[in-house]
């Protein structure tokens, strides 16, 4: 039974999603890269998504303004640190 309902869930993320795989098709590398990693650890820092990507600071910065004008990232302030930001992929 957990089995079918770890399929469930795994089918059921943002990027399972034909629209979101669309629009993410036409962004650069380093953007489809910090969509899997927000899609697995989200929410997380720009700090966090960079040591987790393994890409540079300046990098991670790009992709994220790259998946917020594609409408596929939003971010929030951290309930731990209210001076940063975390980001999630939409719905």
């Amino acid at each position: 039974m957990s089995t079918q309902a770890e399929k469930q869930s795994a089918e059921e993320t943002p990027l399972s999603n034909p629209d979101v795989r669309e629009r993410l098709r036409e962004l650069p590398p380093s953007a489809k890269l910090v969509a899997k990693v927000l899609e697995g650890d989200a929410p997380l820092s720009q700090g966090q998504l960079a040591e987790e990507s393994l890409l540079p600071d300046r990098t991670v910065r790009y992709a994220l303004n790259r998946l917020d004008e594609a409408d596929l990232v939003e971010s929030r302030y951290s309930f731990r640190d209210a001076r940063k930001q975390v980001y999630f992929l939409t719905e």
